[in-house]
C-alpha cells in the first residue's frame, strides 16, 4: 500500500499530526536455541493525519496494532521506520520519530496521554495534589501555591472537589481515578491528547459519564484527541473521523457517519455486524466473524483479511489491495470495495459464509 497522505502541512493547513508510512517490527526467536525468527510486523505502512481540534479514532480487534501505533507516536517505543510529523506550538514542524529523548523533552507538555487502567497509572504512594502537580513541577512551576491553584482549577474541570487534594488513589472509585488521569493529562495545556482505551477498565454505568466529560473538555479547551478503542459505540459518539485497523494495517478510513452508514471494507462491515443490538429478540441474528487474526510474524499473502473474508477471490489471495478513494474523504484498501454484497444501513452482511452465529 502506498503512503496515503503527504505534504499535509503545506498551504497553511490545520494539520496537527501527520503519520506517514509508519512501521514497527519486533524481533522474534524460535526453537530451544532461540535462533532469530521472522520479525513480528506489529504495524506496517500506517498513514493518517489529524487536524487541529479533531477527535480521531483508531479501531480494530485486539492485537491489530492500535496501541503500538499510539506508543510510536508518543515515542514510548521507537518506530522502525516512517515519519511522525507534529506541528509544535511555536510553529515549526518536527519529526517525532527521529528526535532524541533530550530533544523530545521540551515537546512532552504538548502531547499528553490518558492511560487504559486508571489505578495502575497512578502512584499509590502519592497524594492527589502531587500526582496532578508533578507534571507542573517538571515543567518548571516551582512555586507550590501556584501548583495548588492550578490543580484546583484542573479538579474543577473534571468535576472533582478541592477537598480531594490530600487523598491517595485507593480512596477513589474507578471513574474518579480516570478523572484524575484526565486532569493530569491536561495539566500542561497539551495540544494533542492520546487516549488508550480510556473507558475499558470502567463500569458501564461510569463509562458514559467519563466519555461525556472528555467530549465537553475537547469542545471547551479545543483539544485534539487520538482515541484508541475497540468499542464502536464510543468511537461513534466521540470521534469525527475513524481509521479501521486489521493485522497491523489500516484498511478503511472515513468520517464516522460514513463508516457506520456505508462501510466499504468487509472487515469494517463485520465489526459493525458484531455489535449487539439492544433488543432481546435480535439475539439470534447476532453474527460473529469467524477465523483467527493472522500471525503478524507470518501474515498471509495478498489481502491480510482474505482468510476470514466470505467474499474473497483469487485476486484477494494473490495481490495486495491498493489504497483508493471510495468517496469524499473516504479511503479503503479492498479489491472489491464497490462490488461485494451488502445492504444499506444497519446489518451489512447477506451471507453466512465465514460468519458464525452467536448462540
Amino acid at each position: 500500500m502506498a503512503a496515503k497522505e503527504t505534504d499535509q502541512f503545506d498551504n497553511g493547513s490545520d494539520t496537527l499530526l501527520d503519520v506517514c508510512d509508519l512501521w514497527k517490527l519486533f524481533p522474534s526467536s524460535r526453537g530451544l536455541l532461540k535462533s532469530p525468527g521472522p520479525p513480528v510486523r506489529a504495524v506496517e505502512n500506517v498513514s493518517f493525519s489529524i487536524q487541529d481540534g479533531e477527535a480521531f479514532g483508531l479501531v480494530g480487534e485486539s492485537g491489530c496494532g492500535k496501541t503500538t501505533v499510539l506508543r510510536c507516536i508518543v515515542r514510548a517505543i521507537p518506530p522502525t521506520s516512517g515519519r511522525v510529523m507534529f506541528r509544535t506550538e511555536s510553529g515549526p514542524v518536527v519529526d517525532l520519530a527521529t528526535l532524541t529523548h533530550r530533544q523530545l523533552r521540551p515537546l512532552r507538555p504538548e502531547i499528553q496521554m490518558i492511560f487504559q487502567n486508571p489505578f495502575t497509572s497512578l502512584n499509590p504512594r502519592m497524594r492527589l495534589l502531587d500526582i496532578i502537580g508533578e507534571p507542573l513541577l517538571l515543567q518548571g512551576m516551582k512555586n507550590r501555591q501556584q501548583r495548588v491553584e492550578r490543580v484546583k482549577q484542573l479538579l474543577g474541570l473534571v468535576g472533582l472537589p478541592d477537598e480531594y487534594l490530600g487523598r491517595f488513589p485507593h480512596a477513589f472509585s474507578g471513574g474518579e481515578r480516570q478523572r484524575i488521569g484526565i486532569a493530569r493529562a491536561l495539566a500542561t495545556h497539551p495540544r494533542l491528547v492520546v487516549a488508550d482505551e480510556p473507558l475499558s477498565a470502567l463500569d458501564v454505568s461510569v463509562q458514559a459519564q467519563v466519555l461525556n466529560l472528555m467530549r465537553d473538555l475537547q469542545r471547551q479547551l479545543k483539544l485534539t484527541f487520538l482515541l484508541v478503542s475497540h468499542d464502536l459505540g464510543v468511537v461513534r459518539h466521540f470521534c469525527d473521523r475513524v481509521a479501521v485497523m486489521y493485522a497491523g494495517q489500516i484498511v478503511e478510513m472515513a468520517a464516522v457517519e460514513d463508516i457506520f452508514a456505508s462501510p466499504k471494507h468487509p472487515y469494517t462491515a463485520a465489526l459493525l455486524e458484531s455489535v449487539p443490538e439492544p433488543d432481546p429478540r435480535g439475539r439470534e441474528s447476532l453474527r460473529v466473524l469467524g477465523g483467527e487474526v493472522p500471525n503478524p510474524a507470518a501474515p498471509p499473502s495478498g489481502c491480510r483479511f482474505h482468510p476470514r473474508c466470505p467474499h474473497a477471490t483469487d485476486t484477494c489471495r494473490q495481490a495486495v489491495p491498493l489504497w483508493e478513494s471510495a468517496g469524499p474523504d473516504h479511503w479503503v484498501a479492498c479489491h472489491h470495495a464497490d462490488t461485494w454484497p451488502r445492504t444499506e444501513g444497519g446489518r451489512v452482511y447477506d451471507s453466512d459464509e465465514g460468519m458464525t452465529k452467536d448462540k
